[in-house]
This record gives C-alpha cells, sequence and structure tokens, in this order.
C-alpha cells in the first residue's frame, strides 16, 4: 500500500490555514508574495528540489499528490505553485552552479516567481516551430521574440526560455536559457485572460535581450528532448490535479445530500439521485490509478509517454464530465460562490488543452496501435 509523503499533509494544512480563509471571503488566491512565503514555510516550493538548496529532494510521486491536494482549493494556484517550484528543480538540478546559487534559493524561500516559456503566439502544442530567437554576438545570447499563454509570466522574476538557435533547424536547433525579468529587453505584455486569475498567465517579449554564456541551460540537440520528458510529467500532475477537484466536488456533494430533505428524506436516499454521485466517484478512482501508475513508472526511470497521455486524456474527460454531473446534482446550490463547482469546471476545460491537448494525445496514445499489428 501506497503511504503519503509527508509534504501531502503539509498541502492540505497549507489549503486549511492559508487558501480555504481567502476563498471563503471571496478573494481569489492569487500567488502574491504573502501566500507564496506561506507555500514556502510548508516545503511547498522544494517538494523535488534537491536538499542543498532547501528542498526536500521527495520523488514525482509526492509532487502528484500535492498537486492533486492543492487542486482541490484552486487549480490556478496548484499550477503556480508547481510551476515556480518546477523551474527551482530544474535550476538546481542544471544550471551552472552561480547561475543556480542566483535563484534557487530565493524561489524555494517563496520570494521569487518562475516560469517555463515555450508557447508563442503562433507555437503551441507544435513545439518545434518556436520562432524566438537565440544568436551569438561575442561571448553572449542575443535573444528576440515573444512568448504567450505563459502560467505565472505576469508576476515571475526569473524565466526558464526555450529559443530557436539555428533558424530552419527544427527540433535540432532549440535551446532553453535562464532569463532575468530585471534586465533590459524583457518586456512584460498586460494580461491575457480575466480567468483562472491565479494562473498568473501572461505574455512577454524579448527585445535585443542579453544572456552570458553561463546563463544557457540545456543547448542544442538536448533542449527538445528535455522539454518533452518534463511535459510528460506536467501531463501527470496536470490529470493528478483534475482528479484533486472532482474529488474536493464528491465530498461537497455528499455532505450537501446528506444534509438536503426532499420529498421528506434526505437526497442521498433518494437512489437516482446518489447513483450519480456513484458514478463520480467510480471514475475518480479509475483516473487516479492511471494517474498514480504514471507517477510511479516515471519515478522509476520507465518510459512514461503512453501512460501520461492516456492519465491526462481519462482525468480531464473525467473531470469535465464529472463536474457537470455534480453540479447537476446539486441544483442551483451548485452555484453558489460558496462552492467549487464553477471554478473547477473552468479548470477542467484549461487543463484539456494544458500541456498537450486531449486530440494530440489521443493520436500520441493510436501511435501504438502500429507496433502491435
Amino acid at each position: 500500500m501506497h503511504t503519503d509523503h509527508p509534504l501531502v499533509d503539509a498541502a492540505r494544512r497549507f489549503v486549511a490555514d492559508c487558501v480555504a480563509p481567502r476563498l471563503d471571503a471571496g478573494d481569489p488566491p492569487w500567488l502574491d508574495g504573502a501566500l507564496a512565503r506561506s507555500a514556502a514555510g510548508f516545503g511547498l516550493l522544494g517538494i523535488t528540489v534537491p536538499a542543498a538548496f532547501g528542498g526536500a529532494d521527495a520523488g514525482f510521486m509526492a509532487k502528484a499528490r500535492v498537486s492533486e491536494e492543492l487542486s482541490r482549493a484552486d487549480f490556478g494556484l496548484a499550477m503556480a505553485l508547481i510551476n515556480s517550484h518546477n523551474v527551482a528543480d530544474n535550476l538546481a538540478r542544471n544550471a551552472d552552479p552561480e547561475v543556480a546559487r542566483r535563484y534557487v534559493s530565493e524561489i524555494v524561500a517563496g520570494r521569487l516567481a518562475a516560469c517555463t516559456a515555450l508557447t508563442e503566439p503562433g507555437a503551441g502544442s507544435d513545439f518545434a516551430s518556436i520562432t524566438t530567437t537565440a544568436r551569438q554576438d561575442g561571448g553572449e545570447w542575443v535573444l528576440d521574440g515573444t512568448k504567450a499563454w505563459i502560467i505565472n509570466a505576469t508576476r515571475s522574476g526569473v524565466v526558464i526560455l526555450y529559443a530557436q538557435t539555428q533558424p530552419g533547424s527544427g527540433a535540432a536547433g532549440i535551446a532553453s536559457f535562464v532569463v532575468d525579468a530585471s534586465r533590459a529587453g524583457f518586456v512584460r505584455e498586460a494580461p491575457l485572460t480575466r480567468a483562472l486569475p491565479a494562473l498568473g498567465t501572461g505574455a512577454f517579449r524579448l527585445v535585443g535581450y542579453r544572456a552570458s554564456a553561463n546563463e544557457m541551460l540545456v543547448p542544442p540537440g538536448q533542449a527538445f528532448k528535455r522539454a518533452l520528458t518534463s511535459i510528460n510529467g506536467a501531463r501527470i500532475y496536470v490529470a493528478a490535479m483534475c482528479c484533486g477537484m472532482v474529488g474536493a466536488a464528491l465530498d461537497v456533494a455528499i455532505a450537501y445530500g446528506g444534509a438536503r430533505h426532499s420529498f421528506g428524506k434526505p437526497l442521498l436516499a433518494h437512489q437516482a439521485w446518489r447513483h450519480a454521485l456513484a458514478d463520480a466517484a467510480v471514475e475518480l478512482e479509475a483516473a487516479r490509478l492511471l494517474v498514480y501508475d504514471a507517477a510511479r513508472r516515471l519515478e522509476n526511470g520507465e518510459d512514461v509517454q503512453g501512460g501520461a497521455a492516456r492519465a491526462k486524456v481519462f482525468a480531464t474527460g473525467m473531470a469535465q464530465r464529472q463536474l457537470t454531473a455534480l453540479l447537476h446534482a446539486m441544483g442551483a446550490a451548485g452555484l453558489s460562490d460558496r462552492h467549487p463547482f464553477l471554478r473547477h469546471l473552468e479548470s477542467a476545460q484549461a487543463a484539456a488543452f494544458t500541456d498537450g491537448s486531449t486530440e494530440m494525445l489521443k493520436e500520441r496514445i493510436a501511435r501504438e496501435f502500429g507496433s502491435q499489428a
């Protein structure tokens, strides 16, 4: 039987102590400085970060389970925290030591927000087609281009950015760089949407931004593959977040069904009403099994491309179906701001195209059929 990491309980306590009061007050849980430092105090910005940088050096399963618990409160907040955390972990393991010392401890302590920038206005799932460029100029790299739909972009102080070093070369020419948002040449754009405010989704431009040689994080020929590997992990924890949202909604519906009476008895005593909840419980458990299996395989170093795709396709679809069904079971009460249904439904839609659209992932799964012919 799997035993949860202590950080999972820490995530529950963080939600109860720091996030729930904001939600109860009708205040979206923006990842502002105070909330980030609170999360850091619970260890949630250092889950898999090496201990030398103040992290817990935990495995991927712990990250997936923490993601699930955080998303019970708010998917946007969970994504914002995990994305900032991912930059700290990446820099701690792959950056030049001087660059890592500059940023990692600040992120883990909640004093610096961070993001990873792949997507552009004209390149999303087709990552190899990015047009942001990096050209050498003496001992530096000059970066130019625009990134869009980046989680945490509205507030990040440091960015892991992917750029093309050899235009026309596709994946082979892509490298990643560490970009400091306080330097000349970094231009932050206005927020792109008012939906899911905790995500901090935004855009920025690089105009003659200069990065030193040691701020190239991963060179051409390696960066594209490294990014795809990290995306497999992201698909798993996004699927875990979908499980968290449905789990929270199911708990609310069960409690409501026990307290609300109709025709002289609790809603839970009506067979048709409780069958809707039973359907949600079955699909939720099936999604969790896919998510946890994929997380275990990734943690063990196994090939998880297909497993991550299957977990995300099923979990996002499950969330879209069951959040709708559970809201319907609640009736008008499901629309209340006191309950998470509308917030989670909006998030489930975003989850379906985050880190690979459902349609693209189905194609990835279908490619396995050919190998069995």
